[in-house]
């Protein structure tokens, strides 16, 4: 009978409060009857504002509120929730809404992989209901394991990751709407902005933040996801292995990372861990959208297995964070800004070692047109050696996989180079 007070009060309560008004996202839900809408990404992405974003747009359309609900599963009150108390969810909705019962409802369940079994009641809610239900998880796998038993071919997924260059102009009200035309006056702008942007990250809630308050905060977001998404969720002991991994990653973000070397220099201090455990914790931290593994471009399986990923973090400012940079460190900021642009616009990404030795940062393809891309980050043209490096990787791949154009993005240089090689400032890029 508890559950049900707590139930009816969260119910309640959500249909009293005002919305609060979001940061407009640019994506939106599949929305097709019969089939949930998953939201996955990292804690504090903005999961739950574009749950709200789709909420304000159900009520402007003329739906009800009251035939919404939204319940939250990390709600302290919801803490001895368990898979018997989901049916209680309808008897207390419809007991207070029955003239629902022949209507069109829309029910969002916030952070729903912290309660087992949940994915039963949800394919009992699309077989038996009619109501369009939305999740959302801090973990990939309500694509995988999770969603395969119950659900598969009955979900559609939405990736929400920080703020993209373009919704973070729109959030700080730099421009309406993308700028078609880069005269001087934008282009001052932008580079103002992408250098804030660099700095800051995407992350909504620590936009206006004064920067020491910003770095605890972002620090934090890291605590909950290793302690709620790793720790609690696997069952993980060994959790100063586990903090050693995350700083050796995010110090060396966009480097090719081994699994063999890091136990070797576990070892060497005298931290017990073993192999298997440390590529546990490194699925772990990839399927809680942390990092991101770049495999290298090969049709060869053996070549898979035996070349180590690139290993990318979600965001510059998480990476600012936990990290001490030198002013004239900043060229793994930006390869890292061009891997998240690339990974938010559904491409595959691979890197790339090409037959003469050359290697070229992403080998990029759109997993809607099958386009491949081949792009290099270099911070600039200044630096004649690295830049002559990096664009003869890009004409030896050009030329090996018959493409006649290549990237290479810059900070703040633009050319339009022989061969079929452009080099665009990332300012000018990332709105692409």
């Amino acid at each position: 009978m508890i559950m049900k007070n707590v139930i009816s009060q969260l119910i309640d309560d959500f249909h009293e409060r005002e919305l609060p008004k979001p940061s407009i996202r640019n994506k939106a839900f599949a929305e097709i009857k019969g089939k949930a809408d998953v939201v996955i990404g990292m804690r504090r992405s903005g999961k739950t504002w574009f749950c709200y974003q789709k909420i304000r747009e159900l009520i402007a359309s003329g739906v009800p509120k009251e035939a919404v609900v939204y319940l939250n599963f990390e709600d302290d009150r919801l803490l001895a929730f368990n898979v018997s108390h989901f049916q209680e969810i309808l008897d207390v909705y419809f007991g207070k809404y029955p003239e629902f019962r022949r209507t069109r409802c829309y029910f969002f369940f916030d952070e729903i992989q912290r309660i087992d079994q949940w994915e039963m009641f949800i394919r009992r809610l699309l077989d038996s209901e009619n109501i369009q239900v939305f999740i959302t998880g801090s973990s990939s796998k309500l694509l995988g394991t999770e969603i395969a038993t119950s659900l598969r071919g009955r979900s559609l997924s939405t990736e929400i990751f920080p703020f993209s260059f373009e919704e973070f102009l729109k959030f700080h009200e730099f421009f309406p709407d993308r700028p078609r035309t880069f005269g001087a006056n934008t282009a001052a702008v932008l580079r103002k902005a992408v250098k804030d942007y660099r700095d800051t990250g995407g992350f909504p809630e620590v936009q206006n933040l004064d920067p020491h308050v910003r770095i605890e905060v972002l620090q934090g977001y890291i605590d909950a996801v290793l302690l709620k998404d790793i720790i609690e969720r696997h069952q993980v002991g060994n959790v100063p292995v586990l903090k050693h991994l995350v700083r050796h990653i995010a110090n060396s973000s966009g480097g090719k990372f081994s699994v063999n070397k890091f136990y070797n220099m576990m070892k060497s201090m005298s931290i017990k861990c073993t192999k298997n455990s440390l590529y546990a914790y490194l699925d772990h931290l990839t399927d809680a959208f942390l990092f991101f593994k770049v495999p290298i471009h090969s049709r060869s399986e053996r070549s898979r297995l035996i070349n180590p990923p690139k290993i990318y973090t979600i965001d510059t400012g998480l990476l600012n964070a936990v990290t001490f940079r030198n002013s004239y460190d900043y060229g793994p900021l930006l390869e890292n800004m061009v891997f998240m642009h690339l990974r938010r616009g559904g491409h595959d990404v691979e890197y790339l070692n090409t037959k003469d030795g050359h290697e070229v940062d992403f080998f990029a393809r759109s997993k809607i047109s099958g386009e491949v891309r081949l792009i290099q980050a270099c911070w600039g043209m200044s630096d004649q050696k690295t830049f002559e490096r990096e664009r003869n990787g890009l004409k030896s791949a050009m030329s090996e996989f018959s493409l006649s154009t290549g990237t290479i993005v810059t900070w703040d240089d633009e050319a339009d180079l022989e061969d079929g090689i452009m080099a665009i400032p990332a300012w000018k890029w990332l709105l692409s």
